[in-house]
């Protein structure tokens, strides 16, 4: 499965859709919260993926500053 940023706001929407077309409150209630936990992945997967590109650009930079001229 793929863990990104796009793949939880993908599922965050089909779950706000299911939640808008249900016709009873238990699901309606139940992809409500589906939906709100995707977005929570999504923010966290977001995060993630910032923190390993900083991480990225530290140990590049580092090489750079370290290389002898």
């Amino acid at each position: 499965m793929a863990q990104s940023y796009e793949f939880y706001c993908a599922r965050a929407e089909e779950a706000a859709a299911a939640a808008k077309a249900a016709k009873l409150d238990k699901v309606r209630e139940r992809e409500l919260r589906a939906e709100k936990t995707w977005r929570g992945l999504a923010e966290h997967a977001r995060g993630v993926a910032e923190e390993r590109a900083k991480i990225v650009r530290e140990k590049v930079g580092a090489a750079e500053n370290s290389e002898p001229a």
